[in-house]
């Protein structure tokens, strides 16, 4: 699965409020040993939102966590376009959500708060714990909570939990070489898809280093391959040093 965060909102750009779901949501994934495959921050500008959603749609591996827009403001544009980009049709009201609003305000539902209620053929609502006003999925795939951390987050751990909570162990094996990552160039370029590469460099008093990290599901091609590093730099008389096995 690729995990995607679209983070909708303007006053994240320009500064008048701090983004707190980037992080959270990629600790929470951690917990079942999943990554981010991307993270969008955007503004509320329909044709921009309409973008990011085609092209999350297009990934076939994809899961969407979306953040903001699901309000009863001019501004909240996400359910509209939510609709159209993977329904392909126009909002219909969701009976249990237009209740629970009901239930909730009352006279002050009208006119305005009720047409929360108007959400993607087939919805399924997400539970708020702090006030009951209900985020959204589609296809167990595609998921919308509101932009305040204090609803979205308590959404998203009950998410993930309930539908992405088989662990996927990765195993991930480290060195620090006293070189340029050019010295190992040859070698990142025979790795297989299978295992996920990192080259960081740096300088430590004045000279080249790189840290060198390789991870998979599978253990043995970890090890494999790093010991095919190790040998290369040996062979070149690089000092190098062993980081924390970590999983």
């Amino acid at each position: 699965m690729n995990f995607y965060a679209v983070i909708i909102g303007t006053e994240i750009l320009n500064g008048r409020r701090e983004d707190k779901h980037f992080s959270f949501l990629r600790e929470a994934l951690a917990e079942y040993g999943h990554t981010l495959f991307a993270s969008f921050v955007i503004k509320d500008d329909k044709e921009l939102i309409t973008r990011v959603f085609k092209m999350i749609k297009e990934d076939e591996k994809s899961v969407m966590f979306s953040f903001g827009g699901i309000g009863s403001t001019p501004d909240d544009l996400t359910r509209e376009i939510a609709s159209k980009v993977f329904r392909n049709a126009p909002l219909e009201v969701h009976s249990q959500f237009f209740k629970d609003i009901e239930e909730k305000f009352g006279k002050e539902a009208y006119p305005h708060r009720i047409h929360m209620a108007d959400l993607p053929p087939k919805a399924d609502l997400i539970y708020n714990p702090v006030n009951n006003m209900s985020g959204f999925a589609l296809d167990n795939r595609y998921f919308f909570v509101p932009g305040f951390p204090s609803m979205a987050h308590p959404m998203l751990k009950s998410i993930i939990q309930k539908h992405f909570a088989t662990k996927k162990e990765n195993y991930r094996k480290t060195l620090i070489a006293k070189t340029s990552e050019n010295t190992l160039i040859s070698l990142m370029q025979q790795l297989p898809e299978s295992i996920e590469l990192s080259s960081l460099p740096m300088f430590k008093e004045n000279k080249p280093h790189v840290e060198l990290s390789l991870s998979s599901d599978n253990k043995q091609d970890v090890l494999e391959y790093f010991q095919k590093f190790e040998n290369a730099l040996k062979e070149k008389n690089i000092q190098y040093t062993i980081q924390k096995e970590t999983i």
